[in-house]
Parts: structure tokens; C-alpha cells; sequence
């Protein structure tokens, strides 16, 4: 289960966010964060937890990188 989490952890920073404003990356970094925390904090039963750990990073890590280092496109919210 521990390598469960680093290849999910892994994934998460892969796919931090998406826009090209620092505030863009935190909000959809925020929001894929807390879905797949939800999925990973519902198999050990606290998908609430894993939601607001998910959404805490996904969102730090889409606000400390750059539209050059990962971009996933133009936010949905902006389309």
C-alpha cells in the first residue's frame, strides 16, 4: 500500500494543475488534488482527509511551478 501512495503521490505532482497564472495552477491544482485524495482517503476510509491533504498539495504545488515546467492546457473554467 506505501508504493500505492508514492505513485500516487508522484502522479499529483505530475498532473498539478493547469492555466498560466500562478492563481489558475492553485485552484485546478487544488481540485485534482482533492479528487484523487478523496480516491486514495476512501480506500482506507477517510476520504475527507485524503481530500483536504490531496487539495492542500495539489494546490501548493500548481501555485510553485510554472506553465513551462507542466501544462496541462487552458483551465475548463476559462474555456
Amino acid at each position: 500500500m506505501k508504493q500505492f501512495h508514492v505513485v500516487l503521490l508522484a502522479s499529483l505532482l505530475a498532473l498539478a494543475a493547469c492555466g498560466t497564472t500562478k492563481e489558475d495552477r492553485a485552484l485546478s491544482g487544488g481540485l485534482i488534488g482533492a479528487g484523487a485524495g478523496a480516491v486514495v482517503g476512501s480506500t482506507v476510509g477517510a476520504p475527507v482527509t485524503g481530500a483536504a491533504i490531496g487539495a492542500g498539495v495539489g494546490a501548493t504545488t500548481g501555485a510553485l511551478t510554472d506553465p513551462e515546467n507542466i501544462n496541462i492546457g487552458k483551465p475548463f473554467w476559462k474555456k
